[in-house]
């Protein structure tokens, strides 16, 4: 099954919807800054931990590409915060636990574990730049290198 992504060069779909602390966020109030907007299947599984500790330890070069980094997943705020508190993240994740953003942007779909087929998201980064375009989409994610790969991409704006 193929995903069937928004449009580059195009504004990114808008959305509101609560982070970690129940508060909402709203992608287009953050122009003005780059958004890596970075999808993931389940907070504090292995490989969205490895994601999201490599996000943490280069927030320092993020915050010098002028980027907000935002991660996003089924799970309820309750879950982001646990999930933040137990590795120290320091950025924020965001809740789509309908998956309507994840329809949105086209990672919504059909996936395979173990034999098993079932609907899930799949791990895709999108780059946004500071005029709410939408610039790059990662479809192959490395867990373990997708914060550098990112911050290259981020370079290259």
């Amino acid at each position: 099954m193929s995903l069937n992504f928004p449009p580059l060069e195009q504004s990114a779909p808008d959305f509101t919807t609560p982070d970690q602390n129940s508060h909402n966020v709203t992608l287009s109030a953050l122009k003005g800054k780059n958004v890596v907007l970075y999808f993931y299947p389940k907070a504090m599984t292995p490989g969205c931990t490895v994601q999201a500790c490599g996000i943490r330890d280069t927030r320092s070069e993020y915050e010098a590409l002028n980027t907000v980094v935002l991660g996003i997943s089924p799970d309820a705020p309750s879950r982001l915060q646990k999930f933040i508190d137990k590795h120290d993240l320091n950025f924020d994740l965001l809740s789509d636990e309908d998956h309507s953003i994840a329809e949105q942007y086209g990672v919504w779909g059909l996936k395979k574990f173990m034999g098993k087929e079932f609907m899930g998201i799949h791990r895709v980064t999108f780059i946004i730049d500071a005029e709410g375009k939408l610039r790059h989409i990662m479809a192959k994610v490395k867990t373990k290198s997708h914060h550098d790969d990112v911050i290259e991409i981020l370079k290259n704006l």
